[in-house]
């Protein structure tokens, strides 16, 4: 389009045989029909390519005009050196420097520019508030806050939300004040109003507080670490997708136990589990990476749960020590069991997990009798770690 504008142009401008007329020519619209769709063209271009992208919150510019930004995390900055780089280096380039000397292909420009942002930009936890809602029940009234936990610095996948009012929040605070005072010293918290807690602007105020407060804590080892933080995240949905396998409603505790996973992941309770796989966090990792694959196998989604069952057996796998003298989590043998049934039944290889089966055989371990996933899920007291921490202080002074 832009070649057949120029050449229109040129004739109009320079007739064959005759002089440039120094008059200015009043060129307009209407004599270029073209002019507007290259116009609109040229203005999606720079909407697209204008503009800053911050991904790393503490970064905020100093100017509103857009122009001055000349940090890491704007886009034409990654553009840039993407494409000098493709120029100049043939290491950047998959394929290497071509006869012609021709440049980076754009689908090769664009997976460069993408290793390159990935390599340079932070990966860090985003809490935001994308809903607050008013809720009437009966005599009572109050709002609910949906917060996403977001992994900022690539596309997020696996979204996870949680739902809370104020109220929870509030508990959330004073435990953390309790157990860790010295880190909550300084720490404020929105105070409640006796009036216009339901406004648009006290709503919208407090969202905002509440996002600052959760990264706050998460910015601190220690309350990231706490099981009172984490807890206040993910255990809700494990204790109703616990409730929900109770009555046999397997597809609906799906739900519930998919968003905690997904909570855990982000929160690293993963790591904190593969180290102490007795420790709380621990015990709720394997809780819920069991609690699925007991709902997908009774739901006939043998792939999905055997692909959380091997998930849980990489966290429990005993070393040879600890096999040797029998020291291994006590449903690694039912989870064995459960796993090397539901690969022959997809057809998938089995035979790491068969060997380490019979590997504990021979040692002497009981391998018959043991309990089913499903009578230890539903069994399983799910309760948080201050209860627990109550719990043994009453054991104690009993004995």
């Amino acid at each position: 389009m832009a070649s057949k504008l120029m050449d229109r142009l040129r004739r109009t401008l320079f007739k064959e045989g005759e002089v440039v007329s120094k008059e200015p020519i009043d060129v307009t619209e209407e004599s270029f029909p073209e002019s507007s769709e290259l116009e609109d063209d040229t203005e999606c271009l720079s909407e697209r390519l204008g503009g800053t992208l911050c991904f790393d919150g503490e970064s905020a510019l100093e100017s509103e005009d857009p122009g001055e930004a000349s940090g890491p995390d704007s886009d034409s900055d990654y553009l840039g050196e993407s494409i000098e780089d493709g120029f100049s280096s043939t290491d950047t380039s998959p394929v290497g420097p071509s006869p012609g000397g021709s440049s980076l292909l754009t689908r090769q420009l664009q997976d460069s520019w993408r290793s390159l942002r990935f390599r340079s930009v932070p990966q860090k936890l985003v809490f935001e508030v994308t809903d607050a809602s008013v809720v009437q029940e009966s005599s009572s009234k109050y709002v609910l806050y949906t917060i996403h936990l977001i992994q900022s610095g690539m596309f997020d996948e696996t979204p996870a939300a949680i739902t809370r009012r104020y109220t929870d929040f509030k508990r959330l605070h004073s435990c953390l004040r309790r157990r860790h005072r010295d880190n909550m010293e300084r720490v404020g918290f929105p105070r409640k109003k006796l009036r216009k807690n339901f406004v648009a602007e006290t709503i919208a105020k407090r969202s905002r507080a509440f996002e600052q407060y959760l990264t706050h804590m998460h910015s601190l080892a220690e309350l990231r670490r706490s099981p009172t933080f984490l807890e206040f995240f993910y255990l809700g949905d494990l204790q109703a997708g616990q409730m929900l396998m109770r009555v046999g409603r397997y597809q609906e505790a799906l739900g519930p136990l998919l968003n905690g996973l997904r909570l855990q992941e982000k929160l690293g309770c993963e790591e904190q589990g593969k180290q102490q796989p007795h420790h709380q966090q621990g015990t709720h990792w394997l809780f819920t990476l069991l609690a699925l694959v007991t709902c997908f196998q009774e739901l006939e989604q043998l792939g999905e749960a055997q692909e959380h069952c091997d998930r849980a057996l990489r966290d429990l796998a005993p070393s040879p020590e600890a096999l040797q003298q029998h020291h291994f989590h006590p449903l690694l043998i039912p989870l064995l069991q459960t796993n090397v049934r539901l690969s022959w039944k997809i057809s998938k290889d089995k035979r790491q997990w068969e060997v380490l089966l019979q590997e504990i055989q021979d040692s002497g371990a009981d391998t018959g009798n043991q309990p089913s996933l499903k009578e230890y899920l539903i069994k399983e007291a799910l309760v948080e770690s201050e209860g627990d921490t109550k719990a043994k202080l009453k054991r104690e002074k009993a004995t």
